[in-house]
């Protein structure tokens, strides 16, 4: 079994939690194609306002299956962590 890195985001692979995902709330989307978090959940994930997220989209047969948000600084380390290694064989190499 691999350990996990406790500095590693917890949306890197190899980082997940076995039963990781999960339902936490169900949001209605308003005529205007708003939606609210809901507090509790805001607070569990450390969202506060003026937080930028970012909306992660998978795609299934052409078709967007699945949404997710990601904190923007979170996802900033996680493009760093994986452009890192490329980065540094390109300029060795």
């Amino acid at each position: 079994m691999v350990k996990a890195d406790p500095k590693a985001s917890c949306c890197t692979p190899g980082n997940r939690t076995p039963g990781g995902c999960h339902i936490e709330s169900l949001v209605s989307v308003d005529e205007r194609g708003q939606m609210v978090l809901p507090k509790d959940l805001r607070d569990k994930a450390g969202i506060k306002a003026g937080d930028k997220l970012a909306l992660v989209s998978l795609k299934k047969d052409g078709e967007i299956c699945c949404l997710a948000l990601i904190k923007v600084d979170q996802l900033a380390d996680q493009v760093k962590e994986f452009l890192g290694p490329v980065m540094r064989d390109a300029v060795t190499g």
